[in-house]
């Protein structure tokens, strides 16, 4: 037997230990979104399909089928921003779609927001719907709708709630993912006031 393998280690005092490296700071940009940008949101996107009911969606999107999408909220003038680390990576996205196909919805939009894993709980949430709030503003929408999985979701719904969202219903037991039910809570936020 070695003797390092009996003896009991010793632990330097906290004072003669060296300093842990300083977390790496965490960056990004948030920009409007890119074509060019759509395999990585749809990876972003697929691993909440996967993994999770905060969306109702069994099986991800073709890459095709995303791209069709973008283009025609593009066509709609409706904001789809990402946020990118200085390494050009995405880690998250929120973007807004029609919430109704009939015109007289055409001033309200469906609001989406998904991080990568990597990227949450650092304030990222917060910053891409503040950005998508104003984008939506300046694109002359009226009203934002977030439909969210009543499950699963609990910082979703947090974040809506601090950022003006208001509880407008709830549905239960609407969906069915992973062999479980799962409801549905709607908030509503206002971007102008009057009519």
């Amino acid at each position: 037997m070695l003797e390092s393998e009996y003896q009991q280690r010793r632990r330097l005092p906290r004072h003669l230990r060296e300093a842990p490296p300083e977390p790496a700071e965490f960056s990004y940009t948030l920009r409007a979104a890119r074509e060019a940008d759509l395999p990585a949101v749809l990876a972003i996107y697929r691993h909440y399909v996967r993994n999770s009911v905060v969306t109702f969606d069994e099986k991800a999107p073709t890459l095709r089928t995303f791209r069709a999408q973008f283009s025609h909220t593009q066509k709609l003038g409706y904001p789809f921003v990402v946020a990118e680390s200085p390494a050009g990576d995405i880690l998250g996205f929120a973007r807004v779609v029609q919430f109704r196909d009939k015109a007289a919805f055409r001033n309200t939009a469906e609001s989406t927001i998904y991080l990568g894993p990597a990227a949450t709980g650092r304030g990222l949430g917060r910053a891409l719907l503040e950005e998508l709030v104003e984008r939506c503003r300046e694109a002359g929408l009226r009203e934002l709708i977030a439909v969210i999985a009543d499950s699963g979701a609990e910082a979703s719904l947090a974040l809506h709630r601090r950022l003006g969202f208001t509880e407008t219903g709830r549905m239960g037991k609407v969906g069915h993912k992973f062999g479980r039910w799962i409801g549905i809570i709607t908030m509503q936020k206002s971007l102008r006031k009057g009519r």
